[in-house]
């Protein structure tokens, strides 16, 4: 039953149990963590063949990859990458390990220097203002934050962005330079942005002629069922609707083979890629090739990678499906809560009652299970329903994501029983 049709003494009697459930939580001295989604030691262990790599130090145009030199990163990489998020490889670029540098160099020059189709740097504008969907990453919130660039709301929908108001933000104020998209699999809520939400954000009339979407294809291949659904084409949409320039795309192998030594990868026109390597020809004198040419090995190709990520679907699945589990036999019925069932990424995104999140964060925090602060999907931390909480299983093994979902659970009926005036 709904905690909200329950009689008065009924609810002060259903509040006592959760309350007796959470005193023995805390006897427990539990230490369990589902705050980031990071790869298990498991996950980690199927690339352990990189450590062994490479056989040789020669690419395949005859380049020693232990010099200097080779700035857009190996070929032969870049034709892989390109395969998955389908585009040429003359449209890719191959960098270190980290796609959040890329993010945040791509943002510096833009304020510095300006885009393609910019009239002057964004830096000189005396107001720029992003479009944030939200729930959204917190990482891409904070870089926005650092950089003094104003964040504007909208809602994500199941299939991407709530295009409608992109379009009206973006219409009449030149001062809205740009947004954030995670298009698979979205960063919580694994919303999957549709061809039709693509099409329309390639094609949108903008006030500002340099309105940049930085697409974050963070989860294109990390599947969680036999579905591999796919992330739309939105450099292809952009050149179509003649806005070429409109998308920078990224990417990387954090999650895909060793999160602390991969390699990241920008993508966009013919003009974004100069623009991007005339500027990074000054902090950099080339990439890891070395690095490259173990992962172009390891790999072999796209259906290399393809084949690597069933291997990491079949250890993190049964954890997604043990949070369904548990939040369903603990919390449905009682109309306390709602959760996405994820079709691939990382997360799986609880909202509770209003006003609640903070609660239940401080509630898990006490009996040992440290959550993602509550609000942290949402620009500076501001979620005004304080509802959201971003659920992280990966790392743990299976049953400590059953012991740590249990608690969370009691966490939200304790919440919400004290929000109805138990």
């Amino acid at each position: 039953m709904a905690l909200s049709d329950l009689q008065p003494a009924d609810l002060a009697a259903f509040a006592d149990t959760q309350r007796a459930a959470y005193d023995e939580l805390t006897a427990k001295g539990l230490k369990l963590d589902l705050t980031r989604g990071k790869p298990s030691s498991a996950q980690l262990d199927l690339s352990e063949g990189l450590l062994r790599l490479p056989t040789g130090h020669t690419a395949a145009d005859g380049t020693d990859v232990r010099n200097y030199g080779g700035l857009t990163g190996l070929p032969e990489l870049r034709a892989i990458f390109a395969d998955l998020l389908g585009t040429s490889p003359a449209n890719v670029v191959a960098q270190g390990n980290s796609s959040l540098t890329l993010m945040h160099d791509t943002l510096v020059q833009s304020l510095l220097y300006g885009r393609p189709g910019s009239v002057d740097p964004w830096g000189v504008e005396e107001e720029v203002r992003f479009i944030c969907p939200v729930p959204g990453y917190d990482r891409h919130f904070a870089l926005t934050d650092r950089l003094g660039i104003e964040m504007v709301t909208v809602p994500m929908t199941d299939e991407g962005p709530d295009v409608e108001a992109v379009a009206a933000l973006v219409a009449d104020d030149p001062s809205i330079k740009g947004m954030w998209l995670v298009p698979t699999y979205a960063n919580p809520s694994g919303s999957v942005c549709s061809e039709r939400v693509a099409r329309a954000l390639a094609s949108m009339p903008t006030a500002a002629p340099d309105f940049t979407i930085l697409w974050d294809n963070a989860y294109a291949v990390h599947h969680l069922t036999e579905v591999e659904t796919p992330t739309a084409d939105i450099l292809s949409l952009c050149a179509e609707a003649g806005n070429p320039d409109r998308v920078v795309v990224f990417a990387s192998t954090s999650k895909i083979t060793f999160a602390g030594a991969g390699v990241a990868f920008l993508a966009g026109s013919e003009a974004t890629v100069a623009w991007f390597l005339k500027g990074l020809a000054f902090s950099s004198i080339g990439p890891d090739k070395v690095n490259h040419l173990r992962h172009v090995e390891f790999f072999g190709d796209a259906d290399g990678v393809r084949a690597h990520m069933r291997k990491h679907r079949e250890l993190i699945a049964p954890k997604f499906a043990e949070v369904q589990r548990v939040l369903a036999e603990r919390l449905g019925g009682h109309d306390v809560a709602e959760w996405n069932d994820p079709a691939g990424g990382y997360f799986v995104s609880l909202d509770v009652l209003d006003g609640t999140a903070s609660r239940v964060v401080e509630l898990a925090k006490e009996a040992g299970i440290a959550l993602t602060p509550a609000g942290a999907s949402f620009p500076y931390g501001d979620d005004p329903r304080d509802r959201n909480i971003r659920l992280a299983p990966t790392l743990p093994p299976v049953e400590e994501v059953t012991a740590a979902m249990d608690a969370v659970a009691t966490c939200v009926l304790l919440a919400a029983a004290e929000k109805l005036g138990a």
